[in-house]
């Protein structure tokens, strides 16, 4: 089992490179106005050239939030998005526009109990699907979600991405409770948002690593 890391919410190259240097498998980049992580084109395309440089094999996953389909592909041409992340409540029309340019589509799937895994019935196409805190933040707020319900989606053989107030301290547990296929991460490494704590990256990092060795014995 090889459980995958996403750090999400990078605004800073030295974070980027942070990030990729110490191996993190996607590198989140938040092209939502609305997030306090929120950036623009000009700094994607800068992110992306940095994250690249320092670690060749990462991929670049791009987070939208019910932004026009044609906007949303032109950045993702602009910067080489390889996955799409839906955070909205955009319609499946819009994740097989994505899927149609050969990218993956993540879509955000908002729990607050066990009956909103229901919706991920409508995302037959979606790649994975990330399970977060409901709210009217859309993720990066912190606070968890019930594990056991995102262990349930695991169970029923859903490819799914594990967030919501992970951090250095309890992904470790988590990834044993529920077995994703990755984890992602914003505020549980950051000093303030948008600004990463190396030492805590780090930590999360082999946090993740040594819970995969072990569960793997």
């Amino acid at each position: 089992m090889t459980t995958l890391v996403k750090i999400c919410g990078v605004t800073r190259p030295d974070d980027a490179a942070v990030a990729a240097n110490l191996g993190a498998a996607f590198l989140g980049l938040n092209f939502w106005p609305g997030s306090p992580r929120g950036i623009d084109l000009r700094r994607g395309k800068a992110l992306a050239r940095v994250a690249r440089t320092a670690g060749p094999g990462i991929r670049l996953v791009g987070v939208f939030v019910d932004q026009p389909v044609d906007d949303l592909l032109a950045i993702a041409d602009a910067v080489g998005l390889d996955v799409i992340q839906l955070h909205g409540d955009e319609p499946p029309a819009v994740g097989a526009a994505v899927a149609a340019t050969g990218r993956a589509v993540w879509k955000a799937i908002p729990i607050a109990s066990a009956d909103d895994l229901a919706a991920i019935a409508a995302w037959p196409g979606a790649d994975a699907y990330l399970l977060d805190a409901a709210g009217p933040a859309r993720g990066g707020t912190g606070r968890a979600i019930d594990w056991t319900v995102a262990a349930a989606a695991v169970a029923a053989g859903h490819r799914v991405v594990l967030a919501g107030g992970l951090n250095p301290k309890n992904v470790a547990s988590a990834i044993a409770a529920v077995r994703p296929w990755a984890v992602d991460v914003a505020s549980g490494v950051e000093r303030a948002p948008g600004d990463k704590d190396p030492l805590a990256l780090h930590q999360f990092l082999d946090a993740t690593r040594r819970s995969v060795s072990y569960l793997r014995r």
